[in-house]
């Protein structure tokens, strides 16, 4: 068992804008996932993503299929 804390940032693209989400990747090799959270409530939930299902959705991000 881990009990390795999640390390989260944002994005360097982030505009400042308010509407930005943190992620912690640090995650990826002990426990598979990729937290993600609202930067604006930091103190609030997160949302565990398994790391094949975000490397699909940055994928997708990256040549605009959305």
């Amino acid at each position: 068992m881990t009990t390795e804390s999640p390390r989260w940032f944002k994005s360097s693209y982030s505009g400042g804008g308010g509407q930005c989400i943190e992620v912690a990747t640090n995650l990826v090799v002990s426990r598979g996932v990729v937290p993600v959270r609202d930067s604006k409530v930091p103190e609030g939930p997160s949302l565990a993503v398994s790391a094949h299902s975000f490397a699909a959705f940055i994928a997708a991000v990256k040549t605009e299929a959305f």
